[in-house]
């Protein structure tokens, strides 16, 4: 792990949580493509709003990343890569844009948390992201839906 901030706060969780102590290092990431909306993303996680995270399939095909499963830990950064909570993921599914649903929305915690903000922020987040790839989302797209727990924050 070559963020300190993560690895001192995974630490951190090692010492609380002796049970995890042989789980290999959890991959670092931050939420969003932007300051801002990383920012808040990572404070409702600490305040235990977010709860949820929605990825393209076919974005994490492109970037050949793995899909998520349940028992994997992460360490949430805000954008500038200061480590803020450890989540474990607890459900994943495989829904199709179209079906995702106003449960789904309030889940992932963000905005108004409708599912009307999230179909606008997601579709437009979706188009940025399978941009550089020609890629376009489409209503039938398989979202990777990823259900967590925030297990450790400082």
């Amino acid at each position: 792990m070559d963020n300190a901030s993560a690895r001192n706060l995974w630490g951190d969780f090692l010492d609380a949580h002796l049970e995890y102590a042989s789980e290999p290092a959890p991959k670092v990431i931050h939420f969003c493509d932007n300051q801002k909306d990383a920012d808040v993303c990572a404070d409702l996680v600490k305040k235990n709003i977010k709860r949820a995270t929605s990825h393209s399939l076919l974005g994490l095909q492109m970037r050949n990343e793995k899909l998520p499963k349940i028992g994997d830990f992460a360490i949430v950064t805000d954008w500038k890569g200061d480590a803020q909570s450890v989540i474990r993921t607890v459900q994943v599914k495989l829904i199709p844009y179209f079906a995702i649903r106003e449960e789904h929305a309030k889940l992932e915690g963000e905005g108004d948390k409708t599912l009307n903000h999230w179909q606008k922020t997601h579709w437009d987040y979706y188009t940025r992201e399978l941009q550089e790839f020609g890629k376009a989302p489409i209503d039938s797209m398989i979202v990777v839906f990823e259900q967590f727990e925030k297990l450790f924050a400082r």
